[in-house]
């Protein structure tokens, strides 16, 4: 957290904190194992434009603004894997005959520009941009999808069953939550990422990836590593329930569904998000 430090320096500075709220944020953030400036932002105490200034001018880095203006060459994105531009927020800029410039929302993350640097044989530059920024331009250029921030509660529904799909959105619509489908788990990985619904309810077994899969791969993302993750399956034992649980899934709703069940659940992982990130 030593570099963290410097960054609420600055901010206390700037007049955009105060040195009581950098020590709850930086205890918060230690609590849940994640980055000071994510938790800034998750908890609306900086905007992602007043981080990426104060980020930039801590590390001496170029401040870059809209990168969703340009256009980027598909053997470009190809240095970056889109799994590793999501888990680590950088977006690949431009190459030239010997470097790679990429933009990046955390600078503190030096083992990604050595890891590209080995991958690539490339010396990597860097310049600052905003988490949105860079996570509209994995959407637009990576995925061909526009981002959407939803505006109610939302919950991704994921099962290639087309009955069970619709009964299970049906009973969870008529709860008052808006309600995305995805009918297997790398259909729903990009769903995630472009629409980012709070809450996930997925079928076990699927094709492509399976509900394990979607777990595992959520997981890898910090933005998602603590969406709560529901598995709907066939009745388990005590001992494969608790396996579940141990691999990080929120809960799980045994099969056939029922309306009770699985509104229940759906409610109380919402209130699980509602509560995480409270730090007074």
């Amino acid at each position: 957290m030593q570099e963290w430090k410097a960054i609420g320096n600055l901010l206390i500075e700037n007049g955009i904190l105060t040195p009581k709220t950098v020590a709850r944020v930086l205890a918060v953030s230690r609590k849940h194992n994640k980055r000071f400036g994510w938790t800034l932002e998750k908890l609306g105490l900086v905007t992602g434009p007043e981080l990426a200034e104060v980020l930039a001018r801590q590390y001496g880095l170029k401040l870059l603004k809209g990168i969703t203006r340009f256009n980027f060459p598909p053997e470009l994105l190809e240095l970056i894997p889109v799994d590793t531009a999501m888990q680590h927020q950088i977006f690949p800029l431009k190459k030239e005959e010997t470097s790679l410039l990429i933009a990046v929302a955390d600078p503190t993350e030096q083992h990604i520009v050595e890891n590209l640097a080995a991958n690539t044989g490339l010396e990597i530059k860097r310049c600052v941009a905003t988490r949105s920024d860079i996570h509209a331009a994995i959407c637009k250029y990576y995925l061909n999808r526009s981002m959407e921030v939803p505006r109610h509660e939302t919950v991704l529904v994921v099962d290639d069953e087309a009955t069970a799909l619709a009964l299970t959105c049906e009973f969870i619509q008529r709860a008052g939550y808006q309600v995305l489908t995805a009918q297997n788990g790398l259909e729903a990985y990009k769903t995630m990422i472009a629409q980012r619904p709070q809450v996930v309810v997925t079928d076990k077994v699927m094709p492509l990836w399976d509900g394990f899969a979607l777990l595992k791969s959520l997981q890898a993302l910090p933005e998602f590593q603590t969406t709560p993750v529901l598995l709907m399956s066939d009745k388990l034992t005590p001992e494969q329930e608790m396996r579940l649980f141990e691999m990080g899934f929120f809960d799980y709703i045994p099969k056939p569904i029922n309306r009770v069940t699985l509104v229940s659940r759906v409610k109380r992982a919402f209130r699980f998000n509602s509560q995480q990130y409270v730090y007074y």
